[in-house]
C-alpha cells in the first residue's frame, strides 16, 4: 500500500529496536521518549490506523501497544479525544527543566525601553491585515537588502516632514534595529577611526570595534559634543563621528548649532562622514523640534533612526538614510550580513505611517512621557540637579562629589527592589569622573510609576548610611 506521506497527520518520531520484536519494541520506544520528557503529558499521539501505516506496522500491533501503555499510566484514552500522553509525576521528573531567569526588579527606572504596555496593537493589526490584503505575492519572497519600497517611501516623506530630513527611497535601507545600522556603517567604512561621545553608551562603542574600526573619544559638554575639536590635531585619524543631536545620551544635552555647523562643516572640508544618532528625536516636551542634522549636509551624513522608541525594541526595524555615495557598499553589506530584514513588519509599519497613525501614537506617548517627567521633576527637582529633561525618555542626575557615591546609591536601591543607571559606565576610561545617576521614565506602567519615584526619593534623601 502507498502512503501519501506528504498529507500524513501528526509527526512522531520513535526508534524501535528490530531485536525487541515489533510490539515490545514500540512499547519502548514510547516509555523511553514519554520518560525522556520528548513525550510531553498531554501530547497528543497519532491514531492506531496512522501510526501503524506509518511504521509499517499492524494495526492490532499499535492498538495492543497502547492498550499495555495505557494500563501502565503512560498513556490516557478518552472516546472523541484519542490517546494522549498522562500527566505522570515520573514524566515531569525527566522532563527538562526552564531555565531559571533573573527575577525583574520591582520598580524598572533604566534607561533605554519605552513603556512598552503604549503598543499600539489595535493599530498594529489593523494596519497589518490592510498592507498583507494589497501585498503582492513578491512581498513573501526573499527582497531587496534595502528593504519594502513601501516602508522606505512612507518614510521619505514621514522624516522630511517631521524632522527635516532630504530623503528618497532609494537612499533609504532598511535595518534590523540601530545596532545593524551601526555595525554595517562602521564595516564599510574598513577599519577607519570613528570618534564618539564620551559619555556614551559603551555597548555602541563595543559594536564599532567588533567590526574592526577604531574609536576615538569626544568629549561632551553643556553644549553637547566637542565638534570643534574634530579639526584638531587630536582627531586627524578620525574619519567619521557618531552624534546624537536631538537628545545626547546620557546626559540629554541638545546639539548646539555652532557645534552642528562645526560638525558639518569638518565633514566637508575633510570628506568626513557624520553618523547621526537619531536618538530620542521625537519626544520633546518645553522647546521647539530640532530638526535633524541630515538637512544641513545631507552628503556628509549618515542619518539612523529606529522604531525601538516610538513602537517598541521587539519590532526590530530601523532606517539609515545615507548619502549617495554609501548606498551600494551598504546595501552590499547588508545582502552578505542577513539577506533582508524581516517584510511583514516593514509593511504594517508602512501602512501606520501612511494613514497618520504613527503620528498620532507619537503625540498620545509625548503627552503620556511628559506628564512622567513633570512628576520626576516634581519629585527631585528642588533638590537635585536634573539634566536633559526638555526632551526624551531619560533624565541624568548630578550627584553631590561628597556622599554616597553611585555604586552605593545603586545598592541602596537595589535592596528596596529598584533598579537604576549609572553614569559611571557610559565613560570611555574609568577615572575622576562627576558622579551621576540615568533616570529612565518611561519603563513603568502607568500604575507602578508613582511608587517608583517615592522609592527613588526614598533612596536619594536618605543618611549617607542608607
Amino acid at each position: 500500500m502507498s502512503i501519501d506521506w506528504v498529507a500524513f497527520g501528526v509527526d512522531l518520531h520513535l526508534e524501535l529496536d528490530p531485536a525487541s520484536g515489533r510490539r515490545a519494541g514500540l512499547e519502548r520506544a514510547l516509555r523511553e521518549a514519554i520518560r525522556a520528557g520528548r513525550l510531553a503529558p498531554y501530547t497528543r499521539l497519532p491514531s492506531t490506523r496512522s501510526l501503524a501505516l506509518e511504521l509499517d506496522l499492524a494495526r492490532g500491533t499499535v492498538s495492543a501497544a497502547y492498550d499495555q501503555l495505557i494500563a501502565e499510566g503512560y498513556l490516557s484514552a478518552r472516546t472523541g479525544s484519542g490517546t494522549v500522553v498522562a500527566d505522570l509525576a515520573e514524566c515531569r521528573a525527566h522532563a527538562v527543566q526552564p531555565t531559571t531567569e533573573v527575577s525583574a526588579p520591582r520598580y524598572d527606572l533604566r534607561p533605554g525601553s519605552p513603556d512598552v504596555s503604549t503598543f499600539p496593537t489595535a493599530a498594529w493589526l489593523r494596519a497589518t491585515r490592510r498592507a498583507l490584503a494589497v501585498a503582492p505575492v513578491a512581498a513573501y519572497d526573499y527582497g531587496d537588502p534595502r528593504g519594502r519600497v513601501e516602508l522606505r517611501t512612507a518614510l521619505a516623506d514621514y522624516l522630511g516632514r517631521a524632522r527635516g530630513v532630504r530623503a528618497i527611497p532609494d537612499q533609504i535601507v532598511i535595518t534590523s534595529g540601530y545596532v545593524q545600522a551601526l555595525a554595517l556603517l562602521a564595516g564599510v567604512l574598513d577599519g577607519a577611526v570613528l570618534a564618539m561621545e564620551d559619555p556614551g553608551l559603551s555597548f555602541h562603542r563595543d559594536v564599532v570595534r567588533h567590526a574592526r574600526a577604531g574609536v576615538v573619544a569626544l568629549p561632551v559638554d553643556e553644549r553637547g559634543a566637542r565638534t570643534d575639536l574634530l579639526s584638531t590635531s587630536g582627531f586627524t585619524a578620525a574619519r567619521a563621528v557618531v552624534v546624537t543631536p536631538a537628545h545626547q545620551y546620557p546626559t540629554g544635552v541638545t546639539l548646539h548649532p555652532h557645534r552642528r555647523h562645526a560638525a558639518t562643516e569638518w565633514a566637508r572640508s575633510g570628506d568626513g562622514l557624520i553618523i547621526e544618532d537619531d536618538y530620542d528625536g521625537e519626544f520633546r516636551y518645553d522647546r521647539q523640534p530640532v530638526g535633524a542634522l541630515q538637512g544641513m549636509a545631507p552628503d556628509h551624513v549618515a542619518y539612523v533612526g529606529t522604531a525601538a522608541k516610538t513602537l517598541g525594541p521587539a519590532l526590530r526595524l530601523a532606517w539609515m538614510v545615507l548619502p549617495e555615495r554609501l548606498v551600494e557598499p551598504v546595501i552590499h553589506a547588508k545582502r552578505h550580513t542577513d539577506l533582508h530584514t524581516e517584510v511583514i513588519g516593514q509593511l504594517a509599519l508602512a501602512d501606520l505611517i501612511a494613514s497618520h497613525a504613527y503620528d498620532r501614537h507619537i503625540r498620545a506617548c509625548r503627552l503620556r512621557y511628559r506628564h512622567r517627567r513633570d512628576l520626576l521633576v516634581s519629585r527631585l527637582g528642588r533638590r537635585f540637579a536634573l539634566h536633559g529633561i526638555a526632551a526624551g525618555l531619560h533624565a541624568m542626575v548630578s550627584l553631590p562629589a561628597t556622599g554616597p557615591g553611585e555604586q552605593q546609591i545603586l545598592a541602596r536601591a537595589a535592596a528596596r527592589g529598584l533598579a537604576l543607571g549609572d553614569l559611571g559606565r557610559h565613560w570611555h576610561t574609568p577615572g575622576d569622573h562627576p558622579p551621576g545617576l540615568i533616570i529612565g521614565y518611561s519603563t513603568p506602567n502607568e500604575g507602578s510609576y508613582p511608587a517608583a519615584l517615592e522609592t527613588l526619593a526614598r533612596v536619594l534623601h536618605s543618611g549617607p548610611s542608607g
